[in-house]
């Protein structure tokens, strides 16, 4: 399934870009996920969501496999398997970078198959969800760009898994609104 986000970051194009290619700094910025080791553009990590009584621990590699400077895009390549069940997941994520009045606007198409107990999750659950991490991981990265500019440390962050409860009632909020959108004639 194919889902598509935006973001904005007031921050120049060109930090931005650089930014985003340093993936042991921005990794902590994914809720819930975990960098464990480093070799070049190869990234092995965990990834850890509470839904309810689920928790569900994907253990994975991801690659970068493309970088277009002139196009400012990054395509990163990620597989991995729950560490406790039969569920795999694979994901084609393209970040697209292009300024936007004073800051940069980051669009990110994620390719996502999923197998096992992720795999009940509807599409639309799914994109909510998705949504929900983007705005948080958009949150981080502007912040954390800001710290990079003035000089400061990446903020340490734990691998806190991604509560269910929280992460679900604001994709359920998001549903809403796209629902009612919709029905009367806004954007969805």
């Amino acid at each position: 399934m194919l889902i598509e986000n935006e973001f904005e970051v007031a921050a120049p194009l060109d930090a931005v870009w650089k930014h985003m290619q340093d993936v042991p700094r921005i990794a902590p910025c994914m809720p819930g996920a975990e960098l464990l080791d480093v070799n070049g553009d190869t990234y092995k990590g965990r990834v850890t969501t509470k839904m309810g009584p689920v928790k569900l621990q994907f253990l994975g590699t991801a690659r970068i496999v493309q970088r277009d400077e002139s196009a400012k895009r990054i395509v990163m390549e990620a597989s991995g398997s729950e560490e406790k069940g039969k569920g795999q997941a694979t994901m084609k994520v393209t970040s697209t970078m292009a300024p936007s009045g004073s800051g940069t606007r980051v669009k990110v198409a994620q390719d996502i198959n999923l197998s096992g107990a992720a795999a009940q999750f509807g599409r639309g659950m799914v994109q909510d969800v998705t949504s929900v991490l983007m705005r948080s991981f958009a949150k981080c990265i502007a912040d954390d760009i800001g710290r990079a500019s003035r000089g400061e440390a990446a903020v340490q962050r734990e691998a806190v898994p991604v509560k269910g409860f929280s992460i679900a009632m604001q994709a359920w909020m998001t549903a809403l609104k796209r629902f009612f959108g919709r029905l009367f004639g806004g954007r969805g």
